[in-house]
């Protein structure tokens, strides 16, 4: 982790940053949190005396100019709602210079002092160009469900979607228990492992298959055996989604051709994507957005804000780009130990 003064400046040393007008955007997937994060940003900026525009679609409204002012007013009834009221959307196209080029022309053009972007990790990648490129300053809050930020203990949404995926799973237990039956259930997690290993740990399961996690559709065959062995009449096994949707599917197929099990299959996908956000996920939103706000008062810019052994502190996006963030080893452990 790095303090404030590792931090890119927009303003030179011992001179007031100029900072009357941001805008503030969500990127990519949508989180839970995100406007709780957006409502922190908003108020600590008036607070501040600083006029707060929300740009709609992310960046691809910030290319078509949908900005809509933003006050406190606006802010009201946004706290305990999922999703996000500015909407977001993905640009793949932001990646062409050009394109980058005209976003920066239109923030200029707009009057915005700096942005704060709500995202992940692509979302960031494009808020740390406009700065190396255009010198358009950037402070990231990360919002999704995944947990796959590097730099962060935990990203706004994902404590909502784990709850959201082990009140499912309790529920599906009641069910497996009654029938003495096998169930996969499929969470979200194309690269990352952390809803997976988190909600298995909470729920109980047998077994969990993830990136990070080299288990084996032999290893669950001999687990669920061994079960059995000693009494167990029903198994849980939590797989996260991979490279596409369905996985699951795919091993309840290889588990009947190996073992002669039914399982039955449950994706649980976006619906861990919507929903009331956490009493964690609203208050580490209000907390980073108003982190962000406090950075780029002082003067600071591209870096993310970040939460680390119960504190908020910045962490420069250089840090944070493209790294890939690992499921701890002693986690996985854990899982096995608490399995058997």
């Amino acid at each position: 982790m790095s303090e404030l003064s590792d931090l890119d400046r927009f303003c030179p040393e011992g001179q007031a940053p100029k900072l009357q007008h941001i805008g503030v955007f969500t990127s990519g997937g949508d989180a839970p949190g995100m406007n709780a994060a957006i409502r922190s940003v908003v108020r600590t900026g008036i607070q501040n005396g600083i006029q707060v525009t929300g740009i709609r679609q992310g960046y691809r409204g910030l290319l078509a100019s949908e900005f809509e002012p933003l006050d406190s007013r606006r802010m009201g009834n946004t706290l305990q709602r999922g999703g996000t009221f500015l909407k977001t959307a993905r640009l793949p196209e932001f990646k062409d210079s050009n394109i980058r080029k005209k976003a920066a022309e239109i923030v200029r053009d707009a009057g915005f002092d700096a942005l704060v972007c709500i995202g992940g990790d692509g979302s960031f990648t494009g808020a740390r160009l406009l700065w190396t490129e255009h010198k358009i300053p950037v402070i990231g809050i990360p919002g999704t469900i995944d947990n796959d930020i590097f730099g962060t203990e935990a990203t706004i949404g994902f404590d909502t979607a784990v709850n959201a995926a082990v009140e499912a799973i309790d529920r599906i237990r009641d069910t497996a228990d009654s029938h003495d039956r096998l169930f996969i259930v499929e969470v979200m997690g194309r690269d990352s492992g952390f809803i997976a290993i988190e909600t298995g740990l909470a729920a109980g399961a047998e077994e969990i298959f993830f990136t990070d996690n080299p288990v084996t559709v032999d290893d669950a065959i001999d687990h669920i055996r061994r079960g059995i062995t000693s009494g167990k009449k029903s198994s849980i096994l939590i797989a996260a989604e991979g490279q596409k949707p369905g996985r699951a599917y795919d091993l309840a197929e290889s588990i009947r051709k190996k073992s002669g099990f039914e399982a039955k299959v449950c994706i649980l996908g976006h619906v861990l994507r919507g929903g009331a956000p956490t009493v964690f996920d609203r208050n580490l939103a209000s907390r980073m957005g108003a982190g962000a706000i406090e950075a780029l008062r002082r003067g600071y810019c591209d870096a993310m804000m970040a939460f680390v052994r119960g504190r908020i502190t910045a962490v420069p996006l250089r840090e944070v780009i493209g790294k890939r963030k690992h499921v701890p080893a002693e986690w996985i452990k854990l899982a096995q130990t608490l399995s058997n």
